[in-house]
């Protein structure tokens, strides 16, 4: 950890499942959407996955750490986040599980993951090109907007990265979700399971997950929403519920 190279502009932090991230300080920071996403993953041992636009490598990292998968390629556009994850991945002694690609996901195909695969995952980005402010920081900018492709050339991405009735895993938003639906069946990937995740019960939905399976016939389970918090205390801190603090320990949404 004393030698482990570190720059002036970056923060190693402890978070879940004993791991270990270097994160930018100004950076995007770890959140909900990816741990429920990497809890929302089904494990499958022996299967061979790929996360398209990996940051800095977490969701790959928790993966890797609850050995869901036998090997894992993240992919990132963007070549400092990419040296990044490659620094995640040895700080948490993972590069016999995760392997880094610094790639465009638009021009991957199953050549770069060395064969078809069984999963492919994602925390795109959620706003339109031209939405919102824009970010002063480039590397924001790029993981929030939709500047090196949208969630149609993601699942497109999945769809060519995957093997007949291989699983996309995604995270989104709720007001984007009819845009995600439209792109997952216009790339063979059918909807099999969503499920929304909410503040409180007082607060619509902020997060969804979905699971998607390619060439799969139309059938669609709509799972009760999630709920993170159930009250305050008397200091005005939010209390977990019970299920989001059993998932928190687990790493597994049932």
């Amino acid at each position: 950890m004393e030698n482990f190279l570190l720059y002036d502009d970056e923060r190693i932090n402890d978070i879940n499942d004993k791991l270990k991230l270097i994160e930018k300080k100004n950076g995007l920071t770890f959140g909900t959407d990816a741990y429920m996403l990497s809890a929302f993953i089904r494990a499958q041992k022996k299967a061979r996955a790929a996360e398209l636009g990996s940051g800095t490598g977490i969701i790959s990292l928790l993966c890797a750490a609850r050995e869901k998968f036998s090997h894992i390629t993240a992919i990132e556009i963007q070549s400092e986040f990419s040296s990044l994850a490659e620094r995640n991945i040895l700080l948490n002694s993972l590069t016999d599980k995760i392997t880094p690609l610094c790639a465009d996901i638009r021009e991957v195909d199953s050549q770069s993951t060395f064969g078809e695969l069984d999963v492919v995952f994602s925390n795109p980005p959620y706003m339109s090109k031209d939405s919102g402010k824009r970010n002063l920081a480039d590397e924001k900018h790029i993981a929030r907007h939709e500047v090196c492709g949208n969630i149609n050339d993601f699942c497109k991405s999945a769809e060519r990265l995957l093997k007949f009735g291989g699983l996309f895993y995604c995270v989104y938003r709720p007001d984007r979700l009819c845009d995600l639906i439209c792109s997952l069946r216009n790339n063979n990937l059918e909807p099999k399971k969503i499920t929304f995740i909410c503040a409180d019960t007082k607060t619509p939905p902020s997060i969804v997950l979905i699971e998607a399976k390619k060439g799969a016939s139309p059938s669609l389970a709509l799972t009760k929403s999630i709920y993170i918090y159930k009250d305050t205390n008397e200091n005005g801190q939010r209390i977990m519920t019970e299920e989001a603090d059993m998932i928190y320990k687990t790493g597994a949404i049932d």
